[in-house]
């Protein structure tokens, strides 16, 4: 008895504590029915969180296209987080803080501050990044509510990840109408961006009026919801921050190779057939895939969600054809990614050089000098940073300014990290004086530095965040990042035209400005060697 007093004293602290002492429940209708969040009267923001967007794909759904939810009855709870998406959080700087793990994990989390009589506010749709294999949409980087104290209604929604969302196989082929697999995790963003289309009025959010936005996977997604014939025209603007997929940066394979990656898979596996791996429980998939040591499975020209590369549908001005805002950090991967191991010495940066571009060995030493340790050290970071990610969103950029008569923003990330913090309580000075490290920036344009705990922010980051953060709340609301008559007044970001050999780039730092690039060389050099076409 006295156990059960105290797991009952306990139950109710957790209740207490995981309750919102300023909040009081709000209702919204949608289209399947009636939702009850919190309305917080300190921030003036009312949440939804863990809205369902399609049913759960599970059982004979997995592996299948987002499937419409059902009407329900009663009042559907939404104050927390839904579970993410099958996964392990694989980088450090995921912080989630959703309801565990599942399968069932297509939930999405709405933050607006309209009123009673509110309508027509703009929307932020963002997706979250972490390589197609992890993320979650509960990331406290992520939050929305900094941004609709700015007037925008924002969402941010989970998608299948790594196995569960990117699997193809001739036999799960053969069930659709198209004839092609995988890409599941692709629709579910796009059923997420339908949802946004015919509920968001009811959260006083404009469905004409949505920018879609994402990190290095959900920058890639973005450029992709800009492509595919499921999405392009549901969105008014787009923002990508690192990352597009355009060969070498998770760009589509064709179904063939796609379906030969997932029958070598499965019959490393010793599974034979499509019925066995549905009826599997996710554990024992989740567990197999773990043991494949895989990285994921490839996005695929399916003729469905993608019919075309990227360069293609861009080069065919087949996109969406909306204003886009876009960029890069300036020291995205450390340069020993390119080094791996040698040091910063000039016979063995010339020597790798070599090996990588033999044939072009004096051009890319022209574009990614030589130089002293420091300089060298500079130079690999910069190769090694454009291969993995910053090339790939300079040629979105570049397609999308040439075949379109939208308005495109260009930006550099270059704000240093700060010092770190442990849980302890002790600082480690910020050791990296090349750059700003891929996935840094996320925190500063969505203002939400109060929320990440890893770091001692100073007054830089600070100025630096509110910069950045107004530029993109401004872009959101006019599809322009300058301030326009607003209070805070910002340094001009000039648009990079169509032709401009040397296209205006905002260099965002503590001190920020638009200058023409200087450095466009690097990014027309590799798009010879990937002849993205």
């Amino acid at each position: 008895m006295k156990l059960l007093s105290i797991s009952f004293c306990l139950f109710i602290i957790v209740r207490i504590h995981a309750q919102n002492p300023n909040a009081f429940p709000v209702r919204a209708t949608i289209e399947h029915g009636i939702i009850e969040g919190d309305y917080d009267t300190k921030s003036g923001i009312q949440t939804y969180f863990g809205i369902p967007f399609a049913k759960p794909p599970v059982g004979s759904l997995r592996w299948k296209a987002p499937q419409p939810l059902s009407p329900w009855t009663g009042i559907k709870q939404t104050k927390k987080f839904g579970p993410r998406p099958m996964q392990k959080l694989i980088w450090d700087d995921m912080h989630s803080r959703s309801n565990g793990v599942s399968e069932d994990c297509l939930y999405l989390n709405v933050w607006t501050p309209a009123k009673r009589n509110t309508k027509d506010l703009p929307v932020l749709v963002y997706f979250y990044g972490g390589g197609f294999v992890a993320g979650d949409a509960s990331e406290p980087r992520y939050d929305g509510e900094s941004m609709a104290k700015q007037g925008i209604v924002v969402v941010t929604c989970n998608y299948r990840l790594n196995i569960f969302g990117f699997f193809a196989h001739p036999a799960l082929s053969a069930e659709t109408s198209y004839k092609g697999s995988g890409n599941y995790g692709l629709m579910d963003q796009a059923a997420a961006l339908k949802w946004v289309n015919k509920n968001i009025g009811a959260f006083g959010g404009d469905p004409k009026k949505v920018t879609i936005a994402g990190e290095s996977a959900g920058s890639i997604s973005v450029s992709y919801m800009m492509a595919t014939p499921l999405a392009k025209n549901l969105i008014a603007g787009a923002i990508g921050e690192s990352g597009a997929g355009i060969n070498p940066t998770l760009a589509p394979v064709a179904l063939s190779e796609a379906e030969k990656v997932g029958v070598e898979w499965a019959q490393k596996a010793s599974v034979n057939s499509l019925a066995k791996l549905r009826s599997m429980p996710a554990r024992d998939i989740y567990e197999l895939y773990e043991e494949s040591k895989r990285f994921g499975f490839p996005v695929v020209i399916d003729h469905y969600v993608l019919p075309k590369t990227l360069p293609e549908i861009f080069s065919a001005k087949e996109q969406a054809q909306v204003p886009l805002l876009l960029g890069w950090n300036s020291a995205e991967i450390p340069g020993q990614a390119f080094m791996q191991g040698q040091a910063y010495t000039d016979e063995n940066y010339k020597s790798k050089l070599k090996s990588v571009y033999p044939d072009m060995f004096e051009e890319a030493l022209k574009v990614y000098p030589s130089g002293s340790e420091q300089e060298i050290e500079r130079a690999a970071t910069a190769l090694a940073s454009d291969r993995f990610i910053a090339y790939s969103t300079w040629k979105w950029f570049d397609l999308h300014r040439n075949n379109s008569n939208q308005p495109v923003y260009r930006y550099l990330f270059s704000k240093l990290r700060p010092s770190t913090i442990n849980s302890a309580g002790i600082v480690t000075p910020q050791s990296n004086t090349v750059g700003a490290p891929h996935a840094c920036e996320i925190e500063y344009c969505m203002g939400n530095l109060r929320l990440i705990k890893d770091f001692v922010w100073i007054d830089a980051d600070h100025k630096v965040s509110e910069t950045m953060f107004n530029y993109f709340a401004n872009f959101i609301k006019s599809g322009d990042p300058n301030s326009m008559g607003a209070a805070l007044t910002l340094p001009e970001w000039h648009r990079s035209m169509p032709g401009d050999p040397n296209p205006a780039v905002m260099i965002i730092n503590t001190e920020s400005k638009s200058v023409p690039a200087t450095e466009d060389a690097r990014y027309q050099f590799l798009d010879k060697t990937y002849k993205n076409k």
